[in-house]
């Protein structure tokens, strides 16, 4: 079926099997995002974290059924093309936060997302709990702390 998603700024026609399908694969496999990564696919890890209509969701429990007429940002649509980078991300190259960067991405939307909520600097930290096999957290604090 055919369904129309808002993403990153622009709507976009795509052909889903399913509406129960996880708007993760929907991204990933089907419009090409692959910023978005899978992780777990239980919640836990952060690494498929998405904005949807200015709230953190996890795109591997998420079903792009409920994601029609909503207001999805993945990493990709975080800055616009040929500007400087996102504060966020700023934030996470000025600290060398990525190491292998697979979790990088769940963790700016995160961060991100926090900082929609009203929150900043240490605030966001207690907003953030995603996984990092690498264990840059010191940096990722550092960073968060300067948002």
């Amino acid at each position: 079926m055919n369904i129309t998603l808002n993403v990153n700024g622009q709507n976009k026609q795509v052909a889903v099997p399913s509406l129960d399908m996880p708007l993760l694969w929907v991204l990933r496999d089907i419009m090409g995002l692959t910023g978005t990564k899978y992780g777990c696919g239980i919640e836990v890890c952060g690494a498929c974290t998405v904005i949807i209509d200015n709230q953190r969701e996890h795109a591997c429990v998420f079903n792009v059924g409920s994601a029609v007429g909503k207001k999805i940002t993945t990493i990709e649509g975080l800055s616009a093309p040929g500007t400087q980078s996102h504060p966020v991300q700023k934030a996470w190259i000025d600290n060398q936060v990525p190491q292998c960067g697979y979790c990088q991405p769940g963790m700016i939307m995160a961060c991100e997302a926090a900082r929609r909520a009203g929150h900043h600097g240490t605030e966001i930290l207690s907003e953030l709990k995603h996984l990092c096999v690498c264990g840059t957290y010191q940096r990722i604090r550092e960073a968060v702390k300067t948002l």
